[in-house]
């Protein structure tokens, strides 16, 4: 039912828009990749994957080299039925079941009840820690991409609008009208969302704070913790300190 694929993948590599038969647990277990399925953009940190059902168009993007690893999972026999693209945590244990399936390949009763254990254990993580509305005017997208590539970036509509050709006024009714968010928020939403891969990596809160755009780390671990529900030091791998 389940077969596993792992992989390097270089910083600059880009698929375009393509789909598969079959559901795509998409894992990214030291790589920064983005992937685009229609209006979101997903960033998926080497503590989470994106769920992909069957058919489900999609682009890619690899921000930052390293491992990645594929799951397909047979549409027709597979008991999970999220009808969209969902993001799943990677628990220590759903870990080591994608790595024993990868390591023993052989079909056999044993491989077949550990990948109903692992198809059992996947759980929705909340969506807004992965993904952010993507616009679709050319004048905000092109705000959208830049602040996505570099999240630090502290221009306000102000600055943005002489880039684009577009006033304050326009720009922020674009931004709500298409993303549902005001311009402040959606940005903070990008930047938290580059920090869980910062954090994932092993960088300490200080120096992801400065990399997302904040001075201070406080005012930092306030807005991850408003957006996330959870502090920043919880997505720090065991051992590193914050």
């Amino acid at each position: 039912m389940l077969v596993v694929a792992r992989s390097q993948v270089d910083r600059g590599t880009r698929l375009a828009y393509h789909h598969h038969p079959h559901h795509l647990i998409a894992w990214a277990t030291s790589a920064t990749v983005t992937v685009r399925t229609g209006a979101r953009d997903w960033l998926v940190p080497p503590t989470h994957a994106l769920w992909l059902p069957a058919g489900t168009p999609h682009a890619v993007d690899v921000l930052r080299p390293g491992d990645s690893c594929t799951v397909a999972v047979d549409a027709t026999r597979c008991p999970i039925t999220w009808a969209e693209s969902v993001g799943i945590a990677i628990t220590p244990l759903v870990r080591e079941l994608i790595v024993y399936l990868d390591r023993d390949p052989r079909p056999d009763p044993r491989r077949t009840r550990v990948e109903s254990v692992l198809l059992d254990l996947l759980e929705p993580t909340a969506g807004t820690t992965l993904h952010v509305p993507l616009p679709t005017d050319p004048r905000i997208r092109t705000i959208a991409d830049s602040l996505i590539a570099n999240p630090a970036d502290q221009r306000d509509l102000a600055a943005w609008g002489h880039e684009v050709g577009a006033g304050v006024r326009t720009l922020t009714r674009l931004f709500s009208n298409e993303t549902g968010m005001t311009f402040a928020r959606w940005r903070t939403h990008v930047r938290m969302r580059a920090a869980l891969t910062h954090l994932a990596h092993g960088t300490s809160i200080g120096a992801t704070a400065r990399a997302v755009g904040y001075r201070k780390p406080g005012a930092f671990s306030d807005a991850f913790f408003r957006v996330t529900g959870q502090s920043p030091s919880r997505w720090l791998p065991l051992g590193v300190e914050s």
